[in-house]
């Protein structure tokens, strides 16, 4: 049978002693668990980074649905989004930086539909690609900030309102100026950020040189697209529901910044 260790490493102490207090959820009136959340816990982070199906769940890990019901509840319950707004400040006062960040960089991703997508998938004609599309908000440090989930067809400029909303309400209304690339020109958008207190800033292709260039503050959030790429299960859009695909790009930034948190207390 599968065995989850030559596909990802347990949460550390460190990691766990953050992470423990938000994924709690439970009353004193509520019923003794059969599993620890820490394997529970392990067990989601396998499924999202190896990609699997919940039935694949390796035998030295809970069973796939007490990992599942669990899953269900911490989404439901916005506590990746929780972690990852706190995990972010965290990281910022240790690498010097205000808690909340006055800058953002926005962009969205085309992801490839499967039939778990159903009717929530459109198709993107730039991309070629129908699936469903994701909209991020990251700082500077490539950290994220916020998250949409829509149809592949909704256009970048269409979001621009409700995805800087969430931006100053994760960080109190802090960002003043959001980078942004040229699917984010014209007015409308503009406008859309502004009442928000936001200043969009289109970063331009003709304004970089010739040949393969970072684009000026752009490439940051490239970088974090990238760095999700590495868990499998966000390669696609294997979810059923857009609840689902929001709850687990966040968990996959935690597990990033998990990381960064465990190093930071190992120096200390």
């Amino acid at each position: 049978m599968t065995s989850r260790k030559s596909y990802t490493s347990d949460v550390s102490d460190d990691e766990w002693a953050f992470v423990a207090p938000y994924l709690t959820l439970m009353n004193t009136e509520a019923p003794q668990r059969d599993y620890s959340l820490r394997e529970v816990f392990d067990g989601l982070r396998w499924i999202v980074r190896a990609g699997a199906q919940w039935r694949l769940m390796p035998h030295d890990l809970p069973p796939w649905h007490t990992v599942y019901q669990q899953t269900r509840r911490w989404i439901h319950a916005g506590v990746f989004e929780h972690i990852a707004h706190d995990l972010r400040a965290v990281l910022r006062l240790a690498e010097g930086r205000n808690a909340q960040p006055s800058a953002a960089i926005y962009d969205g991703q085309t992801i490839q539909s499967t039939p778990e997508s159903g009717e929530r998938a459109g198709y993107d004609g730039a991309k070629k690609r129908k699936g469903s599309k994701i909209h991020i908000a990251v700082d500077t440090l490539g950290h994220l900030l916020a998250l949409l989930v829509t149809p592949a067809n909704e256009q970048e400029r269409a979001q621009v309102s409700e995805l800087t909303q969430a931006v100053q309400e994760a960080t109190g209304g802090s960002v003043e100026l959001a980078y942004v690339d040229q699917g984010y020109t014209g007015d409308a958008a503009a406008e859309a950020a502004q009442e928000h207190g936001v200043t969009l800033q289109v970063v331009k292709l003709s304004e970089a040189k010739r040949g393969f260039v970072l684009l000026p503050r752009r490439w940051v959030v490239e970088r974090s697209f990238a760095w999700k790429s590495r868990f499998r299960r966000l390669v696609r859009d294997y979810e059923r529901l857009p609840e689902t695909v929001k709850g687990l790009h966040y968990l996959s930034f935690v597990i990033l910044m998990l990381a960064k948190y465990a190093v930071i207390m190992k120096s200390a």
